[in-house]
């Protein structure tokens, strides 16, 4: 019997939903943050200084910032497929060159590239499921492809608990899975096929720009406070505080498994609404940054902040998210990468400077500090005007839900 094709429409979409949470675990979860994960076994391999490593994960986030905005002009111009398989390129280069690296310098230009990656795949994606999940359930299928950063954060934890010590040999399973989860989602994907987006008015992006600015200053502040935990955080836990590897690498698998539940944290931003909302994730960010100094080497105070930090940084993004559709319903999903390229720009130059601050005071000092500037983004924050600004004419008012 013929299998009706509204069945086989659902059962594409739901079959592309799982592989494109498949390609957001890899390229967010396990290649960009896995940096993070494994910098304590690059520094014994590489002998890297503060400052070296803190510039190793800021040339991964600026990387991804210059892959979002590639990315966003293919997508507009109608490239989308391309745009995915250059993720795919940009993972699996960087991941094989992570793992072949015999360098400080070479292990720097393969976290890099392969940090890039992520910047390329969430614009893809969202054009991917934009055009093969049917209204109303596109929504909630961007929501599920999006909580893959956290899975792919809880894998990655897990396998550098049972792998200890055999972080080349992970990079190259990063490097084969990337290959396979996008050949999966590009197989399950009803590519677009209309004619390219017309180019965006300068004087209309300068209007929307400037009604974003305090979302756009509070995004760059929070992200360069974010970076003490995405990037030295279990370096923190098992230098200062003196934890085993395993117990690191499970702890991060926590980190990662909140962040996943942190994506059902929107009613939080329609109760509070955005600036509330972002001043009560600030607050729960910055607290758990400073415990994670005052307390590193006791593991329930630190599996308690990094679950905290996860869920509220998958939180705060989506108050930039609802920001984003509120002042600009009109270019809801263009406002929503910008915020995000400002928030991974902010934590580029906090990886720098904490990096540095590290070698000349401590690394407690420079985290103390990442907390203090993300408690300095709900001052920016709390300037945000929830109206929105005029849409031209003839806009459309279709939002997507992009990272």
């Amino acid at each position: 019997m013929e299998v009706p094709r509204m069945e086989q429409v659902e059962r594409r979409a739901g079959s592309l939903v799982a592989a494109g949470t498949g390609v957001i675990a890899v390229t967010y979860g396990l290649v960009r943050f896995g940096y993070g994960l494994h910098l304590p076994a690059f520094t014994a391999e590489f002998a890297l200084p503060g400052t070296v490593a803190g510039a190793v994960a800021a040339g991964s986030f600026a990387g991804y910032c210059a892959a979002a905005l590639l990315a966003q002009w293919l997508v507009s111009r109608g490239r989308p497929r391309l745009t995915l398989w250059t993720a795919c390129a940009l993972a699996t280069v960087g991941a094989l060159g992570t793992a072949a690296a015999w360098s400080a310098t070479s292990l720097a230009v393969g976290v890099v590239v392969a940090g890039s990656a992520a910047g390329a795949a969430s614009p893809a994606l969202v054009a991917a499921v934009a055009a093969t999940v049917r209204a109303p359930a596109a929504d909630r299928a961007q929501a599920v492809v999006n909580s893959g950063t956290g899975g792919g954060v809880v894998v990655g934890g897990l396998l550098a608990a049972a792998l200890s010590g055999q972080w080349r040999l992970l990079w190259v399973g990063f490097a084969v899975a990337a290959v396979v989860v996008t050949w999966w989602a590009d197989r399950r994907t009803t590519w677009p096929t209309g004619p390219a987006a017309p180019r965006a008015d300068a004087s209309r992006l300068r209007t929307d720009l400037a009604a974003l600015r305090p979302s756009l200053v509070a995004a760059l502040l929070a992200g360069a406070g974010s970076a003490a935990v995405w990037t030295f955080g279990r370096d923190l836990l098992a230098t200062t505080g003196g934890l085993p590897a395993v117990t690191t690498a499970l702890l991060w698998s926590v980190l990662g498994g909140a962040g996943i539940l942190g994506a059902a944290s929107g009613d939080l931003v329609h109760r509070l609404g955005p600036r509330r909302a972002w001043a009560a994730t600030a607050v729960v960010m910055a607290a758990a940054t400073a415990v994670l100094v005052v307390l590193p080497g006791l593991v329930l105070p630190a599996a308690v902040a990094l679950a905290a930090f996860g869920g509220s940084y998958v939180a705060m993004s989506g108050v930039l998210i609802v920001c984003a559709t509120r002042v600009t319903p009109h270019r809801a999903a263009g406002s929503t990468a910008i915020l995000f390229v400002a928030l991974t720009a902010g934590q580029a130059l906090g990886a720098a400077a904490l990096g540095a601050l590290a070698d000349v005071t401590s690394l407690a000092t420079g985290f103390l500090g990442a907390a203090a500037l993300v408690l300095l983004s709900t001052v920016a924050a709390a300037r945000q005007s929830g109206h929105p600004v005029a849409a031209p004419a003839g806009a459309s008012r279709r939002t997507i839900r992009v990272r």
